[in-house]
């Protein structure tokens, strides 16, 4: 019973010592100081100014500077077509010749008329001379010599109306020959070999449309015209004469064209329902690769901002007012809050009007994790990151060389 008794006290000893030792470790826990949590690390973009070409893009479709329908002048059967359908055609090259046996009988009657109507002439003024010598010495009386003026005077005029009447023959038997009004490139025919025409038919025989130069119309709000304007006047916009700007051209495929073209300002009117004016580009073609209809985008050259700030779009975000905002770290570590106005987007940034300066730090990354006045521990962005940043981005087509409106 003592042995019993003594395994117990031990056990309650051990017990006992175990308990003291738990305290005194709880209680040195709770005197040791908790540090502060760490502050949220965020990525960085220090903004610097740079040279960025400035452009606008304006979509339009391709019109040909000159468009003419060919219809006959006179009527009767086609004979023959003298074209090649989408071939390239001069000023005045025939293009259909008309049945013309008519035609030609008219003139060969026209002249005979003519012919008579000056032997007509001829002999009233044989008679007219006689007659006046005649009244000098009162051998005829005034009414006969009146009467012989009168009678060649309308000889001459019938020998007038002749001439008129076999030009007006000649005329039509030359349109027997329909030619080409202006150089271009002719379409489709719409008649073929034995078709019956007539003088100023409705339908055309075939269209011809000039296609060097060529012409781009571009649709673009008045406000953004006068701005434009603007830009031209003071010297901003790259300027191609009175009126003018240089414009490029990207086609539908995105390849660039290779001859630059000219837009011009003059004789636009605005649209009253949506707001919009039709600018017109003038572009050469000589080897006419641009036909009419085609769509493209011309993209207005307006110069060089030399002082340009950007900011890749993941660093700016818009508050409920749909203001442009940014997060800046400034020089004490704390999160500030920027409105910012953004001009237009470059690429995968924004080029900022106001709002930031030179050296200010932009957070791109954690914007999550920060508010404003927060401190953080920030991490400058380098290339390598910034381009795959941007390759992330839905949309972004790498490094910027022009701004799209």
């Amino acid at each position: 019973m003592k042995s019993i008794s003594l395994a117990a006290g031990s056990c309650i000893g051990l017990a006992l010592l175990a308990s003291v030792v738990l305290t005194a470790c709880n209680s040195s826990q709770a005197n040791t100081p908790v540090g502060p949590p760490p502050m949220p690390e965020v990525t960085v973009v220090t903004v610097q100014p740079q040279s960025v070409p400035m452009a606008t893009q304006l979509a339009g479709r391709t019109t040909p500077t000159l468009i003419a329908e060919v219809r006959p002048q006179v009527g009767g059967i086609v004979v023959k077509r003298l074209f090649t359908e989408g071939a390239d055609v001069k000023a005045g090259q025939a293009l259909y010749r008309i049945d013309a046996a008519s035609l030609s009988a008219s003139v060969s009657n026209a002249e005979g008329a003519l012919a008579k109507a000056e032997a007509n002439l001829t002999s009233a003024r044989v008679k007219a001379d006689r007659s006046q010598d005649l009244a000098r010495i009162d051998a005829v009386s005034k009414q006969s010599d009146d009467d012989a003026k009168a009678t060649l005077q309308q000889a001459e005029a019938d020998v007038t109306s002749q001439k008129a009447a076999l030009q007006t023959a000649r005329i039509n038997l030359a349109w027997a020959s329909v030619t080409a009004p202006i150089a271009g490139r002719i379409g489709r025919s719409a008649v073929t070999q034995g078709a019956l025409v007539t003088a100023g038919q409705a339908t055309a025989l075939a269209t011809v449309q000039q296609l060097d130069p060529i012409y781009v119309d571009v649709t673009q709000s008045s406000s953004e015209l006068m701005r434009l304007k603007r830009e031209l006047s003071s010297g901003h916009l790259k300027s191609a004469g009175a009126d003018q700007a240089k414009v490029q051209l990207l086609l539908e495929d995105g390849s660039r064209y290779p001859l630059e073209g000219r837009l011009q300002f003059s004789d636009v009117t605005v649209d009253p329902g949506t707001g919009n004016v039709t600018l017109r580009a003038v572009f050469p073609n000589p080897k006419q690769d641009l036909l009419p209809g085609m769509y493209v985008r011309a993209v207005l050259e307006e110069g060089v901002d030399d002082a340009a700030l950007l900011v890749p779009q993941q660093g700016v975000t818009h508050n409920a007012k749909g203001d442009a905002t940014a997060l800046v770290v400034g020089q004490d570590g704390k999160v500030e809050q920027r409105t910012l106005q953004t001009r237009r987007a470059i690429g995968d940034q924004w080029l900022v009007g106001t709002g930031l300066a030179a050296g200010d730090r932009v957070i791109v990354q954690g914007l999550q994790k920060v508010r404003p006045g927060a401190a953080v521990k920030a991490t400058e962005q380098t290339a390598p990151q910034t381009a795959q940043a941007a390759a992330n981005l839905p949309g972004a087509a790498g490094p910027a060389t022009m701004a799209q409106q």
